[in-house]
């Protein structure tokens, strides 16, 4: 299949043309003659599949259909939970719609609203927005939805984490019944395929393309066992090895500004993009690092959903996700279209549970780095079995080293001592 095959407007076809698009992703392919059709589309699939050019093309296509209006009215409206991925949404779908005269704007909070109205009044055709400060503006009276022909809700189990849900239902309230309605998530949770319900047509169509291919083909994968107070010094290490662009994935904010000051002290220039930044800081952030003037970005999994970086050449798991589906979202940041890419994933000994629940979900293992300069410390740490809790999301695990944990030699996977030797107590099993 080609995107010639599809029968779509040709200024579209010559819009894709200049990104560089010819065949569809399977994402794509499925998808766009589905919602060509007018139907429902509950989606899903995983991050770097081209979600959102399915379902961005046929709105276009079918917006380039409807009769012309003297005033624009919103008639696409796309609500995702973050404020990078409302950018992002908003940038792809100016260039899909490059030369066909349609107007696509961008809200969302953390910046003032005026500039934003000032777009709304111009008139918008596509709309891509943030809950909050889309119900915002349309109780203040400046949006109005009342001409609504299509409505997306993207990355709707992020949406629900987020705590969005009741935003969500009081949109659904004001938005017109008779629409067409698209609903995309990674996961499909029990109260994710509830809320669908709430949106969709009772005869929607579904895909699935995530289930079938769990994490991307492109993609290597390696996990270094390291202790929690290693990891940094593991980082600074691979960064001395490691060319080109390199995403890491932090579980705090608190943590993620601490790496940035811990590589800033070791002649390593970082930044940190998440909630409790401005907005203006996480886009220069995002700017530097997509020109290359800024090499190593840290990221909470929140703020870094809507990065879409070509030629991204590595993602690191500096602390390792307790939601193994939050795994495969993070390394397909790196081997998009036709790249290649590499995850790299730090895993302490409280994070050994979270590996084995990743490995059970991507049906592999992933290959373990037993040569490098902190395998003695990771089995000090194992050494104690207080280590080896899972911490609470959000509180500091056990301090290593406490709880009279011996020095030892590291050991590998399968809890065997390394050649250079250890004691038999100091060996860490591969999985518990």
């Amino acid at each position: 299949m080609t995107f010639d095959s599809l029968g779509l407007d040709s200024r579209i076809l010559t819009a894709l043309e200049k990104q560089g698009y010819t065949q569809p992703t399977p994402i794509q392919a499925q998808s766009i003659p589905i919602l060509l059709s007018g139907k429902d589309l509950l989606g899903t699939a995983q991050t770097g599949t081209g979600k959102t050019a399915a379902f961005t093309i046929p709105i276009i296509e079918h917006l380039l259909e409807q009769e012309p209006q003297k005033r624009r009215r919103i008639k696409a409206l796309v609500v995702t939970p973050t404020r990078e991925l409302a950018l992002q949404v908003a940038e792809n779908a100016k260039k899909y719609s490059a030369g066909t005269g349609l107007r696509t704007a961008v809200i969302f909070g953390g910046v003032g609203q005026n500039p934003q109205i000032d777009q709304l009044r111009k008139g918008v055709d596509y709309l891509v927005a943030t809950p909050g400060r889309l119900l915002d503006l349309h109780g203040q009276g400046f949006i109005d939805l009342n001409h609504l022909s299509h409505f997306v809700l993207d990355e709707a189990d992020q949406m629900l984490d987020m705590g969005f849900i009741h935003d969500i239902r009081k949109l659904l309230k004001v938005i017109p019944q008779k629409r067409q309605s698209l609903f995309f998530s990674a996961t499909m949770p029990k109260d994710i395929i509830e809320l669908s319900g709430q949106i969709l047509k009772p005869n929607y169509e579904q895909v699935r393309i995530a289930v079938e291919k769990p994490t991307a083909e492109r993609v290597s994968q390696e996990v270094y066992f390291v202790s929690k107070k290693e990891k940094p010094g593991l980082l600074y290490h691979l960064l001395q090895e490691l060319e080109g662009a390199v995403l890491v994935f932090g579980r705090t904010k608190h943590g993620c500004d601490k790496v940035v000051r811990i590589l800033a002290k070791k002649g390593v220039k970082a930044a940190a993009i998440h909630g409790n930044k401005s907005q203006n800081a996480r886009q220069n952030a995002l700017k530097s690092f997509k020109d290359g003037s800024l090499r190593v970005l840290i990221a909470t999994d929140i703020a870094a959903r809507g990065i879409d970086i070509s030629g991204l050449e590595h993602v690191v798991n500096y602390d390792l996700p307790n939601i193994p589906e939050t795994y495969v979202h993070r390394i397909g940041r790196t081997g998009r279209a036709d790249a290649s890419g590499a995850s790299i994933s730090f895993c302490s000994a409280d994070e050994r549970g979270y590996l084995k629940d990743i490995e059970k979900l991507i049906k592999a293992e992933v290959p373990l780095v037993e040569d490098h300069p902190f395998t003695e410390g990771a089995a000090e740490e194992w050494a104690d079995p207080e280590n080896r809790k899972p911490a609470k999301q959000g509180q500091r695990g056990p301090r290593p080293g406490r709880g009279g944990a011996q020095k030892s030699q590291g050991s590998n996977r399968s809890g065997r001592p390394n050649r250079s030797g250890g004691s038999k107590g100091s060996r860490p099993p591969r999985r518990r």
